[in-house]
């Protein structure tokens, strides 16, 4: 989680961006896998993903919803991003788009299924 001033520089060195962004990723082309003789289990490391809560902000507004969903959403997208899924093409946008609502709706259920008293 950055400010815009750091957004907009990681867009511009990584990105050709100008300004600032509402989320990078950036993937780890070389994880290495665990170790069979480790000890202890080791989570793999998939990459980095950068989020601009002031973006999001500016975002959310425009969208009419809050900016944990936006975040919410952003996260999502740029660990979709990360797992190799693009938007770049029709085809890959819907596929991509699609998994990114299924995942949010069954999360947003899930969280207000935990809120909700049971009956």
């Amino acid at each position: 989680v950055v400010g815009l001033d750091h957004m907009t520089e990681l867009n511009r060195r990584w990105m050709g961006g100008t300004g600032p962004t509402d989320v990078l990723s950036f993937p780890m082309d070389d994880a290495m896998p665990p170790k069979p003789d480790a000890v202890e289990p080791t989570m793999p490391v998939l990459g980095d993903l950068v989020l601009s809560p002031d973006v999001a902000e500016a975002q959310a507004k425009d969208a009419g919803h809050s900016t944990a969903d936006e975040l919410d959403m952003l996260t999502v997208h740029g660990v979709l991003h990360i797992l190799g899924y693009d938007h770049a093409e029709p085809e890959q946008a819907k596929e991509m788009f699609g998994l990114q609502n299924r995942l949010l709706d069954a999360w947003r259920a899930k969280r207000r299924a935990a809120r909700s008293p049971e009956s």
